[in-house]
């Protein structure tokens, strides 16, 4: 399933007539498309699996080359399967504090441990939300743990252990096996404070800056841009979310080609870059 994304004036071309063009156009010195492809028939994935090694195998049956620069957005659920990161809440024993959230928020004492274990700090605790920054530093409702799209009554997946290492490892092989220098996203569904809806967000990074930074850049009319500092790898998980779907798609990964000019690859970049200090935060205070 390829997506091309384009400007207004491209809007009324036929498919194949936009496929033809380049991948990447530019209106002056903006991005002007950029092509989203979600790899169909994507295998179901069990404990074990090699995510890099299906990726490129699949990207292949669908006629789709891995090339210099692709963006891989990756959704988490496919990491915490082949990761065996799969609990049985059967399995679990409830400890106090467990039982006492239990009776806060209406959850049962088993599922509140299991929100325990991967929590660092519980933020609030009601009938409504059960919401807490986890072991990773990311903010999150049940500390990510999630039922959807996991087999077997009772069976929950936790986050990846380290979202950041899992799409490292995974860029690297890539690399192995096709010599391309690529960019892995990890990213997962959440929550927004003020606003209905959820939205895809970057959790895990490997191989790009996070960010794309305008501070200091002339806008239009020469002012000077002081705090757009926009999150990139964001806006990437939000877009691969229009392809990945959430029900029964199948599609957990998206490649993007054409986004060298908004993103610029480079190592050793971690989730922690876009995490902030209380004081730096102009919402926590508010909720």
């Amino acid at each position: 399933m390829a997506v091309h994304f384009a400007a207004n004036e491209e809007i009324g071309k036929s498919f194949n007539e936009v496929k033809e063009q380049p991948r990447t156009q530019w209106r002056g010195n903006c991005l002007k498309s950029f092509m989203a492809t979600a790899l169909d028939d994507f295998p179901l994935i069990k404990t074990g699996d090699d995510i890099a090694e299906i990726i490129v195998e699949t990207a292949r049956k669908n006629g789709l080359k891995i090339e210099d620069g692709d963006v891989i957005a990756i959704a988490q659920k496919i990491f915490s399967k082949a990761e065996n990161r799969i609990v049985r809440l059967r399995e679990i024993v409830s400890s106090k504090k467990a039982e006492e959230i239990a009776k806060t928020t209406g959850k049962s004492p088993k599922f509140a441990e299991l929100v325990l274990r991967e929590t660092k700090r519980i933020m609030k605790a009601s009938h409504e939300v059960l919401l807490v920054e986890d072991k990773r530093g990311l903010i999150c409702i049940n500390a990510g743990i999630d039922k959807s799209n996991v087999e077997g009554r009772g069976n929950f997946t936790l986050l990846p252990e380290n979202p950041d290492e899992s799409a490292e490892k995974c860029r690297l092989e890539i690399k192995e096996l096709t010599g391309k220098n690529v960019a892995v996203v990890v990213c997962d569904t959440y929550s927004r404070p003020f606003r209905r809806g959820q939205v895809n967000f970057a959790i895990g990074v490997a191989g790009i800056n996070p960010f794309k930074d305008y501070r200091g850049k002339e806008d239009l009319f020469g002012q000077i841009l002081k705090v757009k500092n926009v999150a990139v790898i964001d806006e990437i998980a939000a877009a691969a979310e229009l392809l990945m779907g959430q029900a029964r798609e199948a599609t957990p990964v998206v490649v993007f080609k054409g986004l060298n000019n908004v993103t610029q690859l480079c190592e050793e970049r971690s989730m922690s870059e876009l995490q902030i200090s209380s004081e730096e935060d102009l919402f926590r205070n508010t909720l």
